[in-house]
């Protein structure tokens, strides 16, 4: 009779969080995850992912009928921007205390997150395998990760929810 590995159990307590924490501040990127999943071709996604205010997450949407997205705020703030495909903003989503806890988006829906907070860690689940955004899934509108403008465009979109906060 084969033997089988023990199955994997991990606390998601404040330590963890705070660890993943420190991970995503020290990154050029500004954000960092930790997979629950044991392997990218893994069929199932689930991580945390801490991301902080100065990270920019590109427009992009997932055209696999099997990749809709399901996005849990753990701690911190988000905001969650839905477009249309000419990247006009459809909605506005604040995720956190007092808020919604989550969203759940369909594939082919362009959306963008932003911390709004520093120390901000989500529950983030969808389908795998993992892999890098294809042809038609990056918002064609918006600057990509390491264009000159992303800064400004990070800004733009954090400043949507700073309006929601005045009005």
């Amino acid at each position: 009779m084969p033997e089988h590995a023990p199955p994997r159990t991990r606390l998601i307590d404040l330590a963890a969080l705070d660890a993943l924490t420190a991970r995503a501040q020290a990154s050029p990127r500004r954000r960092m995850n930790d997979n629950l999943h044991p392997q990218d071709a893994h069929p199932a996604h689930r991580l945390l992912n801490a991301v902080e205010p100065d990270s920019y997450v590109q427009p992009h949407r997932h055209l696999d009928p099997a990749k809709d997205e399901t996005i849990l705020c753990l701690r911190g703030r988000f905001g969650c921007i839905l477009f249309d495909d000419t990247g006009a903003v459809q909605s506005l989503h604040r995720l956190g205390a007092g808020y919604a806890c989550g969203i759940d988006i369909g594939h082919g829906q362009y959306h963008s997150l932003v911390s709004l907070e520093s120390g901000s860690v989500m529950f983030e689940a969808k389908s795998g395998p993992y892999l890098p955004l294809g042809t038609g899934e990056a918002a064609p509108w918006a600057p990509g990760a390491g264009d000159p403008a992303a800064g400004a465009y990070l800004r733009w979109m954090a400043g949507l929810f700073a309006a929601l906060q005045a009005g």
